[in-house]
């Protein structure tokens, strides 16, 4: 597995501290996935954009169904996020 060096939430400060503490109000956590984008504040500023725009987008179907959709094709690539 690779190593990528990442911020903790309690080194976070300014703007990654704030998409942080989003996180957690979110989720409860910070999960790996979102400090994997630690160096890069804008970039997980951006993929967070983006998954919210697809999660929360008008579509054919629900939220539930998207989430169950996403769930699959993360079993698929044995992925466990």
């Amino acid at each position: 597995m690779a190593w990528i060096k990442t911020i903790t939430s309690a080194e976070a400060e300014g703007q990654l501290g704030e998409q942080y503490e989003a996180a957690i109000k979110r989720a409860g956590r910070v999960y790996k996935i979102v400090e994997s984008m630690s160096l890069a504040p804008a970039v997980l500023d951006a993929s967070m954009k983006l998954f919210g725009a697809i999660a929360h987008a008008p579509s054919g179907l629900t939220r539930s169904n998207r989430e169950l959709v996403a769930v699959v094709v993360s079993v698929a690539n044995e992925c466990h996020y």
